[in-house]
């Protein structure tokens, strides 16, 4: 796999962008892009040409992070307004309105099957699973706290819950957290199964592997991307390349690849079989908050697809093949 650079907005956001995500493709139109921005607005642009579809508003401040539907016909926002904003996304038209305490509202996934969306609780040290049939808060998943040796030190910012992933088969829940740590749930029974170590700065990002329900990448302030089994407890790689922080990881569709963002301004894709950084990006001028490939699916999608978001205010999109 080699990607190579199609197109990039520069000012496509009034402030930095932190969040990128697609929209899958319905009967009647492509995939989307999504991105979201400190400057209050969400904008979605077309797969190939990066051209502006329509500017959402909705939120006080800015957004922190997106998730879209399997369906592709609702998304979801959550900023640092606390609010996490569910809406129809052809129309703008708001599903759903989700308020959560300050400093609750993070990073969020749908379950692959749509059923529920999941959300990094932040300060609360928990994951919150909402029902997308009726938008009611259905489920809280709790980091175990680590006992403070003395009453005065405070031991809660350590287990604030940055990152949220599903694995495929919708069973596995991993979430990751300030002090590095990577909790995996069992969602069913409410249940955490094990803690995964290997990182020892926040955990910003994290995915599955879409062929594999074992396999979970990590993104840390590290500097490294992990490759763990979930299942197993099992630290199977770390990968370095990066000079500062990963602050997104996202795996390619066909499970071979990952690619990753980072503060020191560059985009990289891994290969998975060398476990090595293959190519460097520098499309950017600034941090890069969020990666994200296209998914599968689509009539007349040939290649694929990469987005790139950036504090620098600008959305790039790269071809790979």
């Amino acid at each position: 796999m080699k990607l190579a650079g199609l197109k990039s907005i520069e000012n496509a956001h009034e402030d930095s962008v932190w969040a990128a995500t697609w929209v899958p493709a319905t009967e009647d139109r492509p995939a989307l892009l999504l991105t979201g921005s400190l400057d209050e607005t969400v904008k979605l642009w077309r797969p190939d040409e990066l051209d502006l579809v329509r500017t959402n508003t909705g939120h006080s401040l800015g957004v922190a992070a997106l998730a879209a539907h399997p369906s592709g016909i609702i998304a979801a926002s959550s900023s640092l307004d606390s609010f996490v904003r569910v809406f129809d996304v052809d129309t703008n038209a708001t599903i759903a309105v989700l308020e959560a305490p300050p400093s609750e509202v993070w990073g969020m996934q749908f379950e692959p099957k749509g059923t529920i969306l999941a959300v990094a609780g932040g300060s609360s040290a928990s994951v919150k699973l909402w029902d997308t049939s009726s938008w009611r808060l259905i489920s809280t998943l709790s980091i175990p706290r680590p006992e403070a040796p003395k009453p005065s030190e405070k031991t809660s910012s350590k287990k604030f819950v940055l990152s949220v992933a599903w694995a495929p088969n919708g069973k596995r829940l991993a979430c990751g957290s300030m002090d590095g740590t990577i909790c995996v749930f069992d969602v069913d029974r409410s249940k955490l199964l094990h803690q995964l170590e290997g990182h020892n700065m926040p955990v910003r990002s994290l995915v599955f592997s879409p062929v594999d329900p074992r396999i979970l990448f990590s993104g840390s302030d590290d500097g490294h991307v992990n490759m763990h089994d979930a299942e197993g407890k099992t630290l199977l790689g770390s990968m370095s390349g990066h000079t500062s922080w990963v602050l997104s990881v996202d795996a390619s569709p066909d499970g071979g690849a990952i690619a990753t963002g980072s503060s020191d301004r560059t985009v990289r894709l891994w290969d998975l079989k060398m476990r090595a950084a293959i190519q460097t990006m520098s499309n950017h001028n600034d941090q890069v908050w969020s990666v994200a490939f296209r998914p599968p699916g689509g009539t007349g999608v040939r290649a694929g697809r990469l987005a790139s978001v950036s504090d620098d205010k600008s959305v790039s999109l790269y071809d790979y093949s």
